[in-house]
């Protein structure tokens, strides 16, 4: 298995920090727009796409800020963040995404990643 690389991207977002803190951090928003369904037993989060479930563990959160998720499946330290900024001078909110992928799948990861946020902003309104 080949050595996972961090990459980060950046999302403008024209929500309240407290509401979209809502969307990534509680199953039922996680639910409108990451999985198809998402279910939680204190810090362990199933996610489900297309009858095909994953389990993630809930590493960090900090509220209406980030959360921390890494694959219970994970043979590494990788882990997904999705982390709330907001520019002190505008106001603008961006959700910060840091994720591991393989070198030749990097793309692939962030296309994905690009597509589900493009979910989030439509389940927002924020498109």
């Amino acid at each position: 298995m080949s050595e996972k690389i961090k990459f980060e991207i950046e999302f403008v977002i024209q929500s309240s920090p407290q509401l979209l803190y809502q969307y990534i951090s509680t199953p039922s928003g996680l639910s409108e727009w990451f999985a198809d369904n998402v279910n939680s037993r204190g810090e362990l989060f199933s996610f489900i796409w297309d009858g095909s479930e994953e389990e993630a563990k809930l590493l960090k959160r900090k509220t209406d800020e980030f959360v921390r998720f890494t694959w219970v499946d994970n043979e590494d330290d990788s882990f997904f963040e999705m982390k709330i900024i907001v520019d002190e001078i505008t106001k603008d909110v961006s959700l910060f995404i840091s994720d591991f992928a393989e070198e030749d799948e990097l793309d692939e990861a962030k296309m994905l990643w690009t597509n589900q946020i493009s979910d989030l902003k439509h389940v927002l309104g924020s498109t």
